[in-house]
């Protein structure tokens, strides 16, 4: 420090070397579906509508109001209420399921999301180009270059399995179709291995029509269930064109998660959660059916009295031990994104055991604080999570190859998802007197 002039106190500041690891982002969905031709007008209102070509791309939508302006829903739902030509009504109101989800989102406590948009709403999607393509920032390989995305839902799926009719009734989706579309889904979110598909059966099926749909995907002990979730039944909403209309629930569930997270934290399971923004679900199920489901790993929304509709479930569509309950899941998902993106520093810094030991520190405080907030098991950080990074695992070949190994271990809190209670009866008890 260098000799001031003037008598005093002064203070100089050094970097204390310590390096810390941010939590990464676990509530921000994707959301892809038909959206309405851009009319490429300009309102006065700033910012205006999105072009055709904008509404291809991933955009990041931070609010209802922003959704409504930017992909021009009032205009549809004039369109739509002056419509007479049934090819005409059919084709806007295959906009409206990405409408409703994302509404359905911010309702019930998203903060923010990305939308993907597919502007001829007339005509079926393929596997192909729902797949997309990542050098043309379209579809789900667009997503691939946002990390921040955690959940992925198509609310339009359904619809894109059929071209648009020009007959009074819809068409009947194909569930085959359905299959194969939502076989990209999957296989997009566990090749990016942070992000969790929220799937929606097909409309009008009953539950044991939808316990069979379970069975058409992905086995339950694949690596791709272990990244599936699937929500039942579909649920009945006021409309953001205030018309009632029943439309799947992938949206309002990706706003409870979101909820949940920033409420709790993404360890706690997004279940017992009220729904906003919905009149009453297109099936009441019985406990019969609800338990037939949940074996199926469908998680089914449920009407209790005085208690309104809520989210009773909360699992993955996979039978391992490890990856049952979404929560541990997420969890997992958010601990090694945190530890990835927080840990850049260390490339190309000198390997050895100060390189070691501040590696073991950082992950150590941070497994901390999250065993403190409730999110991992045991009595004692100990119990709760192991990290070793030191000569046992970075050995004189590991470092020859310019690598460095840390071993992470965690044993992640599961919910009470069965509650048990024993009441026994005590008779033949005479009562005290005074």
């Amino acid at each position: 420090m260098p000799n001031p002039n003037p008598p005093g106190v002064f203070v100089q500041e050094l970097p204390g070397g310590v390096r810390t690891i941010t939590g990464a982002s676990t509530s921000v969905p994707a959301f892809l579906g038909y959206t309405k031709p851009s009319a490429h007008d300009t309102p006065d209102a700033a910012p205006g509508p999105f072009t055709d070509a904008e509404r291809a791309v991933p955009q990041r939508i931070g609010s209802w109001r922003e959704f409504a302006a930017r992909y021009s829903t009032e205009g549809l739902a004039k369109e739509l209420a002056d419509a007479t030509d049934p090819a005409t009504i059919h084709t806007l109101q295959r906009c409206l399921p990405l409408a409703e989800a994302v509404h359905g989102f911010f309702a019930n406590g998203g903060g923010s999301c990305y939308v993907v948009g597919f502007t001829s709403p007339q005509s079926a999607v393929s596997p192909e180009y729902l797949r997309g393509n990542a050098d043309a920032r379209t579809g789900l390989a667009a997503l691939e270059s946002i990390p921040e995305v955690t959940m992925v839902a198509v609310p339009s799926l359904w619809d894109m399995t059929a071209d648009a009719s020009a007959e009074k009734e819809v068409p009947t989706p194909d569930h085959a179709a359905g299959v194969s579309r939502t076989a990209e889904v999957l296989k997009h979110c566990t090749e990016q291995r942070n992000r969790l598909a929220i799937l929606d059966p097909p409309p009008g099926l009953t539950p044991a029509q939808v316990a069979a749909f379970a069975d058409t995907l992905a086995s339950p002990d694949t690596d791709e269930a272990a990244f599936t979730t699937l929500y039942y039944p579909w649920i009945t909403v006021p409309g953001v064109d205030a018309v009632e209309r029943t439309v799947p629930p992938c949206g309002h569930i990706a706003g409870v998660w979101a909820r949940t997270d920033a409420e709790r934290g993404v360890f706690k399971a997004p279940a017992n959660q009220n729904l906003r923004a919905t009149l009453r679900l297109a099936t009441v199920l019985t406990d019969d059916e609800h338990g037939k489901l949940n074996e199926k790993g469908v998680n089914c929304l449920r009407a209790f009295p005085e208690r309104g509709l809520l989210v009773w479930g909360a699992r993955t569509r996979s039978t391992s031990r490890d990856w049952r309950y979404l929560n541990v899941r997420r969890l997992v998902s958010y601990l090694s994104d945190s530890v990835r993106q927080s840990t850049t520093w260390a490339v190309f810094e000198p390997n050895d055991e100060r390189l070691w030991a501040t590696l073991r520190h950082s992950v150590s405080s941070f497994l901390t604080d999250q065993w403190r907030q409730g999110a991992l098991l045991g009595r004692t950080p100990d119990e709760a999570f192991y990290v070793i990074c030191d000569g046992t695992n970075n050995t004189s070949e590991t470092l020859d190859d310019g690598k460095v190994v840390c071993d992470i271990g965690v044993a992640p809190v599961r919910p009470a998802e069965f509650v048990h209670f024993t009441v026994t009866q005590l008779a033949g008890r005479s009562g005290s007197t005074t």
